[in-house]
């Protein structure tokens, strides 16, 4: 049976984040009280202070979407923050909805907790069939406990907890952090601070071969939406386009949406990550929902949102 999500408080757990900030404008348009917490009224990571807020509040929906995330370097470099704040995020939030009877929750995992080396289109049942990407593993770790963590609630107490699985996201609120961010954020920061400076090339990490799979965050809180709504089961569900595109040619995109005209260069002693990651989204597009903004479409809202968020990052402004 459907769920029906009218007139509902609706918890979104990390609404600050690029796809808790989507979740509130998709959200919107529903006839719902949204509840929301910034870490220094409740952190996630604190037991008692998630217990105690439950009780206050008692929401009747929760979108786990508060993680620790980040781009191959972070992941490398803080690999036990990575592995313990989502460790405990997820437990936390996941127990108290338990233990305060909400009636739905969604967990948002990550399309890195699939094997290296899955069979492509990589389909829900390839979830720990072979080893992970080495360069996210404590991020990908936290991940699979996470839907384990819903999976062993949903049949042994008879909580209707989910799990999705999104690939790749950008879109407003993305960090563009130079260490630290995700692969779309960061080319988006240097290829617009090159055009600023009139750079004669941009350097990305890696040989430009490796395949992803890119989703606005907007198509992925639209589906979040739709799945709370009408998917009921203790099997993770994949979200993505079905479509990718190689990181070099992916660089060539963001050039062109940025107005850089100067040479792409790649640093193949940079990581390079998964050789290929594309989801097969066929059990979501059997529900009825297909993602909607073009990649072309979505870099050039992604990059409208990165100018109006400059004053906040401290960035050149842009140019004319």
């Amino acid at each position: 049976m459907p769920f029906e999500l009218g007139g509902k408080s609706v918890f979104v757990a990390g609404h600050r984040g690029m796809v808790g900030g989507a979740l509130q404008r998709r959200l919107a348009r529903e006839n719902i009280r949204l509840l929301t917490a910034g870490r220094a009224e409740l952190d996630l990571r604190d037991q008692a202070a998630v217990n105690r807020w439950f009780a206050a509040h008692r929401p009747q929906v929760v979108f786990m979407a508060a993680a620790k995330v980040g781009g191959i370097a972070a992941n490398h470099a803080l690999r036990g923050e990575f592995i313990y704040d989502n460790l405990v995020i997820a437990t936390n939030v996941m127990h108290a909805a338990y233990v305060n009877r909400a009636e739905k929750l969604m967990f948002l995992g990550s399309s890195c907790i699939y094997p290296r080396l899955a069979a492509q289109p990589i389909t829900e049942e390839a979830l720990l069939t072979a080893p992970l990407e080495p360069t996210n593993e404590p991020y990908a770790i936290a991940k699979i406990a996470g839907i384990k963590l819903a999976e062993g609630y949903r049949r042994q107490y008879g909580v209707d907890f989910i799990s999705v699985m999104p690939t790749n996201l950008y879109g407003p609120g993305d960090n563009y952090h130079p260490e630290h961010s995700h692969v779309v954020a960061a080319l988006i920061r240097r290829f617009h601070e090159a055009r600023l400076a009139r750079a004669q090339s941009v350097v990305v990490w890696g040989t430009g071969t490796p395949r992803r799979e890119f989703l606005y965050v907007d198509d992925l809180a639209d589906a979040c939406v739709f799945l709370i709504k009408g998917y009921s089961s203790d099997k993770p569900i994949n979200i993505g386009t079905g479509e990718d595109i190689t990181i070099a040619e992916f660089a060539a995109e963001v050039a062109i949406t940025v107005g850089y005209g100067g040479a792409i260069e790649l640093d193949p002693t940079r990581p390079d990550g998964t050789p290929r990651k594309l989801l097969d989204v066929s059990r979501l597009s059997q529900l009825g929902w297909r993602a909607r903004t073009s990649l072309r479409e979505g870099l050039r809202l992604a990059y409208e949102a990165f100018l109006r968020e400059q004053e906040d990052l401290m960035l050149p402004a842009a140019a004319g």
